[in-house]
Order: structure tokens, then sequence, then C-alpha cells
């Protein structure tokens, strides 16, 4: 199963955001599930910290998690936190 994030994800459509990817997360039933991030124009830090709870939820669920198409600017932005590690790439 793959969630799409928008194009824009900022602090202001972080929750809604959020709660679209739990929804998702909860409703998948594969092994892993994939973050589609490829069409992600405008964000801030926030995104980030998306990601880093996707990952949580999924992780708590016994499921795998991976990112495709991480923008080289977030994905330096991760590795400045230390945390770019925890949003492998989807392969």
């Amino acid at each position: 199963m793959m969630l799409v994030l928008p194009a824009r994800l900022t602090h202001d459509e972080a929750p809604a955001c959020m709660r679209m990817l739990q929804q998702g997360v909860a409703a998948h039933t594969g092994s892993s599930i994939v973050v589609d991030a490829g069409g992600l124009q405008h964000f801030d830090s926030s995104a980030l910290a998306i990601l880093l709870e996707c990952r949580r939820e999924a992780t708590a669920l016994g499921r795998g998690f991976s990112v495709k198409g991480l923008p080289v600017r977030l994905r330096e932005l991760g590795s400045l936190y230390g945390v770019a590690s925890l949003l492998p790439a989807a392969p």
C-alpha cells in the first residue's frame, strides 16, 4: 500500500495530513507501508515529523516502512536532525 503526501506540508497542514496517514496506516493490511513524498513541493520540518510519526505507527503494528521520492532538501534536513536513516528509500 502506498500513502501519498500532499504538495504542501507545513505546520498548518500537518494535523490534517497526520490524520489521513494514521487512517491509511490503520487500514493497511500488508507487511510494509510506503509513503510517496514525490509530490512535495512546499514543506518545512513538519514533513519530517509526519514521516517519523507514520514510521513509528507502522513499526508499532509490526509493519515495514519506507519513503518513495523524498525530496533532496527534505533528506538533507533529515540528515541535519540526525534522522535520515529512519526514512529509508523505497525500492
